[in-house]
């Protein structure tokens, strides 16, 4: 008589489908690492970046001399082999979640001249990926998106600290550049997902929410329609959907479960704007990835723990 898991909790995939996702997640990262380097540089050659152009590579520099520190540590206390051992490419592989998260920090942060908060924020960044773990379908995982969960605990230590203006991205261009630039960001990130993440029901589902809590907020607290739904119009709003909110290793496999994820952050995203709270997209990603890694924990839980019967 087959068994079913209990209700939220993702059954554990096959060996076929561990294979397919484990096959497809480095060719996603080297195409995400490419895609934010070529418009990092992009930014601070043409596009208006705020940045200093210093800071991207003090940050990534630093964000890898950390990664190394934490994976040898990791491994030497649990006596195993480090992840990044093994030639050059099983390196770079190995630091390619790093160097997303860096220039995510370095691109979306703005601290004027200082550097600690970039160097705070990619700190909290690769440490939540050591750290913070919870075990899942026999495995220990990292539950908190790396670059969001940097960026939110900095913008809530650091008051001064705010996310980088959105002109930033289209500030020194204009005429067909206008809507070229948006348009190859979206085509690239959306090809990514499509072909190697999976996560095209995330991205529906995260879309069709953003847009239904903007009605709703229309119809029920008198917000102007168009203000509530112009986000999406954006390129930060493009990157946030193509690049941060879809991150394989903290979102959920299974396309109905990726949708109410995608759903649930829209949702806690309008709550904060009721409450007039600034950054409500990183909050709400950040919250809701909490709120499935205790669920995750506790489900997890449940499952360990001996049933006695009388």
């Amino acid at each position: 008589m087959p068994t079913y898991p209990p209700v939220g909790v993702e059954p554990a995939p096959t060996p076929a489908v561990t294979s397919t996702v484990a096959d497809r997640r480095t060719p996603a990262l080297r195409r995400f690492a490419v895609s934010i380097t070529v418009l990092t540089v992009a930014g601070h050659w043409f596009l208006g970046f705020e940045q200093a152009p210093i800071v991207p590579l003090v940050v990534v520099g630093y964000a890898y001399l950390l990664d190394l520190a934490f994976e040898w540590s990791t491994s030497w206390a649990q006596r195993r082999r480090p992840g990044f051992a093994g030639g050059w490419r099983r390196l770079v592989d190995h630091l390619l979640p790093t160097h997303i998260s860096a220039l995510a920090c370095a691109m979306l942060l703005y601290a004027n001249s200082s550097p600690w908060p970039y160097l705070f924020a990619i700190t909290a960044a690769v440490s939540s990926r050591y750290l913070i773990r919870i075990r899942i379908d026999g495995r220990h995982r990292h539950v908190l998106n790396p670059s969001n969960a940097g960026i939110t605990l900095t913008l809530l230590l650091f008051s001064w600290v705010s996310i980088a203006p959105p002109y930033q991205f289209t500030a020194d261009i204009g005429g067909a550049l206008d809507w070229l630039v948006p348009a190859a960001v979206l085509m690239a990130g959306t090809v990514i997902n499509a072909k190697l993440t999976g996560r095209m029901p995330l991205i529906v589902g995260w879309l069709a929410g953003f847009a239904g809590q903007a009605v709703a907020r229309w119809l029920l607290a008198d917000h102007a329609l168009p203000a509530a739904l112009m986000p999406m119009s954006g390129l930060a709003f493009i990157l946030f959907t193509n690049y941060m909110i879809t991150d394989p290793g903290t979102t959920p496999h299974r396309p109905v479960n990726q949708v109410l994820f995608g759903v649930t952050t829209a949702m806690v995203y309008g709550l904060l704007v009721l409450s007039h709270v600034s950054y409500g997209l990183f909050l709400a990603l950040t919250i809701v990835c909490v709120m499935r890694g205790a669920l995750l924990a506790g489900l997890g839980l449940r499952r360990r723990v001996p049933v006695v019967r009388p």
